[in-house]
Order: structure tokens, then C-alpha cells, then sequence
């Protein structure tokens, strides 16, 4: 009933028919090592830099961690969602040890799935400073870049720590607004046609 954990969708009330962010969820499965999900966070990162679009991090609260690339609302929700999944496809075909396209526990044991389905219309990611309802009670919380390597899980902060946090606030993303970018060039780049 959501009482606990807080979601949001891609787009905001004014605009709603164009999204404002893409989200990567970086999904593990089964006896996944934490360096693992660390490394794969830098890997998405580098490749969405490649195509010339910023990115921001954050934990989940839960198991994973999300690579957020703030947009201008430019693009329906097809075109959002298909070209996440196109970027995801890359990335599985490109590194098939680390990561996997398809949903579901069996096909990711040992790897992550992307989640690039918290694009589509209607679909929500935890927001960031929501508590999630698990054990421990996990936050979803904003990083730098530079904290992964320090990061020991994602769901480092909980209800019962959170308040050391709340000091750096949104700080770690506070030039997101600024960054909102257009996906054409990145589009062209991945050779994507919508």
C-alpha cells in the first residue's frame, strides 16, 4: 500500500507523456560478490559516457544500485524505454560474463540484469531517501561517483543510520537539474532508430 517504500515514475505530472530520466537498475542475482555490482555501476557508467550522456548514482536501499541519466523531456516513453533496452542489449552482448538482458532469476545467477523495464510508461523505481520495506529497513540515498569504491552494500544506509547521511544531502547530485541532456546524439551514436 506503499505506506513504507515511496515510488516515482520517469515523468512528472506537467509532462507527463515525456520522461525526465532513464533508469538503469543494476539487478544481481544469486552469489554475486558486492565488487562485482561496484564494477558493473562503473562499467554502465562508461559506456553512457561513451554515448555522451551523464549519469548519476544512488543505492536501492535493497540489493542493487540505480544509474539514473536525467533527460530533457524530448521523447515519448517508447522511445526511452526502447533505447534503455538497446543500450542494455549492448552491454549483455558486449559483456555476457557480467551482465544478462533478460529478466528473471535463472538467467541472471552469477550476473546482473540490467533493468531497463523501470523505463516504460506506468513503471516505478524506489525514489531516492525511501525507506524500503525489508529487513533492516534499507534507504535508496544519492551518491558521488567517487563513494562506489568505499560503498560496502546497497543498503549501507537504513532507518537506524540514516541520520549520519542526511548531512550531505542531495549534495552528490547537485548539478542533475543542469545536466538534463537530449538521447539524439546518443541514439545515432548506438546506431538506434526509434
Amino acid at each position: 500500500m506503499n505506506v513504507i517504500e515511496f515510488h516515482t515514475w520517469n515523468a512528472t505530472k506537467n509532462a507527463i507523456g515525456k520522461p525526465d530520466r532513464m533508469t538503469f537498475d543494476l539487478d544481481p542475482g544469486e552469489g554475486l560478490h558486492w565488487e562485482h555490482m561496484q564494477e558493473a555501476a562503473q562499467l554502465v557508467r562508461i559506456f553512457l559516457n561513451e554515448l555522451g550522456l551523464k549519469s548519476f548514482l544512488k543505492t536501492s536501499g535493497g540489493k542493487g544500485l540505480h544509474v539514473v541519466v536525467p533527460l530533457k523531456r524530448l521523447r515519448d516513453w517508447d522511445t526511452v524505454k526502447d533505447f534503455s533496452q538497446a543500450i542494455v542489449v549492448h552491454l549483455a552482448k558486449t559483456i555476457p560474463q557480467r551482465f544478462v538482458a533478460k529478466s528473471g532469476p535463472s538467467n541472471r545467477r552469477g550476473k546482473i540484469f540490467i533493468d531497463y523495464l523501470r523505463n516504460g510508461l506506468g513503471a516505478t523505481t524506489i525514489c531516492a531517501w525511501s525507506a524500503r520495506a525489508r529487513p533492516g529497513l534499507g534507504v535508496s540515498v544519492p551518491l558521488a561517483w567517487e563513494e562506489l569504491p568505499g560503498l560496502t552494500s546497497a543498503a549501507r544506509w537504513t532507518a537506524s543510520n540514516i541520520q549520519d547521511r542526511l548531512e550531505k544531502g542531495n549534495s552528490p547530485w547537485s548539478d542533475y537539474e543542469a545536466s538534463r541532456q537530449s538521447i539524439l546524439s546518443a541514439m545515432k551514436k548506438l546506431g538506434f532508430r526509434p
